[in-house]
């Protein structure tokens, strides 16, 4: 794929070849959602738990579909196709734009502290696990006043031991996803640990449901062989002792971690396994994804009532006499929580696996303006006059050789008033032109938002793979036409 660009001769708006397409609208570029920059596959643990959710990077894109000023829909107009602004009074390049927001670069990623980078990929400590880890250390630490009344106050020191000890399990658990989501070369961008669990951002979703299943059971297998190997270590350790507490607690921690994650529903670790079996029999991964996001909101509904009314029966230990007052609305509020978290992640699951199944659809091709070169020294007015005569909605500033240098800004052309137009030169309003700034007209999908993503701008050159200019691409047109495609049924 050639990406120069910079050879080809560029081709004005009335001698392009039919393919062409019409002219840009103000653009901005396709930006992340405010959780993270990018459609990135997460293993989310509750408590731990290495529950996963589907989220591409950068493609939670702006809002309509793509329209030019006037209100028409340009998102699949040919590049030979009559524009409107060509033929009737509606609004040219001059005039449009002025509703598009401005571009929003790609967030940095608010991992926390950074606590190393095992495998290459950084661990990032979330605030919200210091809340966490209080909250361990203040529940185990009663426990401990139970078992081993004569710690006193040295209790709470052992029980943060324990909450570190434990998440370090569950760092074990988002690690084991790792390591196989990198043996199958899917990128990872980071693991995260947060509020009730840990999360590992992989970027690409698996080629096969059999790789998709051994990527969400290798979580829970570890959690198994963690709390197997706590069991060996606590033979030899006498009960009733701090070292047996602690071996005890942290081996049915475990144990807890991987008997949830393997419940039948996303975003957990089971559900990812039941969509890999659905896929497996269907051929079809969004079959896959809407089973297990149906049983996933069932298993939240489950834990909203199942997890009180378990706890006021005593089947998880405690007497129902024991069950009563500030317990009663903890066990409440913990199953709030988690119902929350499995709801929503089954939400965002099917959200995401809609957006695979339609980023496809976005072709750097179909999605390009047609534009017209103009050299630098050019006034404004007479730009916009050849540009509106071609019905063309974007310039391209070249040298005498005609090569491609910088992009007129649309934004820019919008800011100047319309009588100082025949005293501005474009190239005063124009933004040079970088190797990211390139995009081959070939790209789509995925491949398209990466190559936008990498290089923040509001407008793209789109080049033939020969280096021959083809048009200008429009983030903002990216974006509309992402937003018009989710919101057709799957």
């Amino acid at each position: 794929m050639d990406e120069s660009g910079g050879s080809g001769q560029p081709r004005s708006g009335t001698d392009e070849p039919a393919e062409h397409h019409a002219g840009p609208t103000a653009p901005a570029a396709p930006s992340p959602t405010p959780a993270d920059e990018r459609p990135a596959e997460t293993t989310e643990g509750e408590n731990g738990a290495g529950a996963r959710e589907n989220h591409r990077p950068g493609t939670d894109v702006g809002a309509g579909a793509a329209h030019d000023a006037a209100g028409n829909d340009t998102t699949n107009q040919r590049p030979g196709d009559d524009h409107p602004a060509a033929h009737s009074g509606e609004r040219t390049l001059a005039h449009s734009g002025t509703g598009n927001r401005p571009p929003r670069r790609p967030e940095s990623p608010r991992g926390g502290l950074l606590m190393g980078r095992p495998f290459g990929v950084p661990v990032y400590v979330a605030p919200s696990w210091f809340l966490v880890a209080a909250l361990i250390t203040w529940v185990f630490g009663g426990q401990l006043d139970r078992v081993l009344p004569e710690l006193g106050a040295a209790r709470y020191l052992v029980s943060l031991f324990f909450a570190v000890a434990f998440y370090a399990s569950v760092l074990i658990h988002e690690l084991a996803h790792t390591v196989a989501a990198l043996r199958f070369k899917l990128p990872v961008r980071r693991i995260q640990l947060q509020f009730f669990g840990g999360v590992s951002e992989i970027e690409k979703e698996a080629e096969t449901p059999g790789r998709e299943f051994v990527l969400a059971f290798v979580g829970p297998l570890l959690s198994l062989v963690l709390a197997g190997l706590f069991y060996v270590a606590m033979q030899p350790v006498e009960p009733g002792t701090v070292p047996g507490v602690l071996l005890a607690g942290l081996m049915i921690s475990n144990l807890i971690v991987a008997a949830f994650n393997l419940l039948p529903g996303l975003p957990l670790d089971g559900g990812r396994m039941l969509r890999a079996v659905v896929w497996k029999i269907t051929g079809k991964p969004m079959s896959g994804t809407i089973a297990a996001a149906w049983v996933g909101r069932a298993l939240a509904v489950s834990v909203l009532v199942g997890l009180p009314l378990l706890t006021q029966s005593g089947a998880l230990g405690s007497t129902a006499e024991d069950s009563v007052g500030m317990d009663t609305v903890t066990d409440a509020l913990l199953a709030a929580i988690l119902a929350a978290i499995i709801w929503t992640g089954a939400g965002n699951s099917l959200r995401m696996a809609r957006l695979r199944e339609h980023l496809p659809e976005l072709r750097a091709r179909n999605l390009t303006r047609r534009a017209v070169p103009v050299e630098t020294d050019t006034p404004l007015s007479e730009a916009l006059r050849r540009a509106n005569a071609a019905g063309a909605r974007a310039l391209v500033v070249v040298d005498p050789d005609g090569t491609p240098i910088s992009l007129v800004r649309e934004a820019a052309i919008v800011g100047v008033p319309e009588h100082r137009r025949p005293w501005v030169a474009v190239s005063g309003l124009a933004q040079d032109l970088t190797d990211g700034m390139r995009v081959s007209a070939e790209l789509a999908g995925e491949d398209l938002l990466d190559v936008l993503r990498a290089t923040p701008a509001t407008e793209y050159l789109v080049v033939e793979e020969t280096g021959e200019i083809y048009g200008v691409l429009s983030a903002a047109d990216v974006e509309r036409a992402f937003v018009k495609a989710m919101a057709r049924p799957s």
